[in-house]
């Protein structure tokens, strides 16, 4: 099993960390974390993956150990993340890559696929939406409101969304054994999002978030045209991104590999090996 490297590069003056494992020259795979977590979450993915293929995977500035400014020092949009994770890969000379997209890797990792879409080899998308079919308007219509009108009556419900109560319903929501998912997982992201000011950053993402919706045409656009491959590998019971969002991209994407699972937002903490299982089975097709 290859080890794996806890490392950080200045990126535009931040201070961005990474893991990374596996030959360097091997193919590459870049894993992308959604919200409220970091790398951590692939933390036992990584080195199931090293055997065979160069791993990296970035916390986005704001999350986990990289640098985290303030909101009022920094503009952070998800076209400004995407800008720093297009930096880092730039810096660490890599070219061509499959990505591994959740949750907010996802808006990242399709701008990344747009700006550059012959650097992308395949797509990967664990409850990383791409469709309007995905979004499950429960969860999502307080972070609409809040992102069309800002303001002290649209927040409270949003903010809601930073608490412990909050985040350990994404860890255990939809899964059928809870007990097979660690404490230590929403207690991390919560350690590290609670930090100073760190709250303000968060309100920041979620205002924006209604900026990546009109992406998804251009994203269907480049599946059609540049008909990458690609894996969807879906928690079917996730009421953030429901199983709608794993079925669309069988519209756009030439044989897509579609797979529902009995688990929730974050699979890979109840549901690892299965992942695991389908994601080497893809790579070892489309990028042999």
């Amino acid at each position: 099993m290859s080890g794996v490297h806890h490392r950080t590069a200045t990126v535009e003056g931040h201070e961005i960390f990474y893991r990374e494992a596996g030959p360097a020259d091997g193919p590459a795979i870049v894993l992308l974390h959604g919200y409220p977590t970091s790398s951590f979450m692939f933390r036992e993915l990584i080195p199931l993956l090293a055997r065979d293929y160069h791993v990296i995977a970035p916390d986005h500035l704001g999350f986990g150990h990289s640098d985290a400014p303030l909101a009022t020092e920094f503009d952070y949009t998800f076209e400004a993340l995407a800008r720093l994770t297009a930096g880092l890969l730039d810096q660490l000379g890599v070219q061509r890559y499959a990505l591994y997209v959740h949750d907010y890797g996802a808006p990242i990792g399709w701008r990344l696929a747009l700006e550059q879409p012959e650097r992308i080899s395949a797509v990967v998308t664990q409850n990383g939406n791409g469709y309007e079919d995905g979004f499950v308007e429960s969860f999502w219509e307080g972070i609409w409101a809040y992102g069309a009108n800002p303001g002290r009556n649209t927040e409270a419900a949003v903010r809601s969304a930073l608490s412990l109560d909050a985040i350990r319903w994404q860890y255990l929501h939809g899964v059928p054994d809870p007990s097979t998912v660690s404490p230590d997982t929403w207690e991390h992201d919560f350690a590290l999002i609670s930090r100073e000011g760190n709250d303000d950053v968060q309100l920041a993402l979620f205002r924006d978030y209604h900026n990546n919706r009109p992406l998804y045409p251009l994203l269907h656009e480049f599946l059609r045209a540049h008909r990458v491959p690609v894996l969807a590998v879906w928690g079917r019971n996730d009421e953030i991104f429901g199983p709608a969002g794993a079925q669309a991209f069988a519209r756009d994407a030439a044989d897509a590999e579609v797979h529902l699972i009995d688990g929730g937002h974050f699979l890979l903490e109840s549901h690892l090996d299965v992942v695991a299982g389908y994601l080497r089975g893809f790579l070892g097709r489309v990028l042999s």
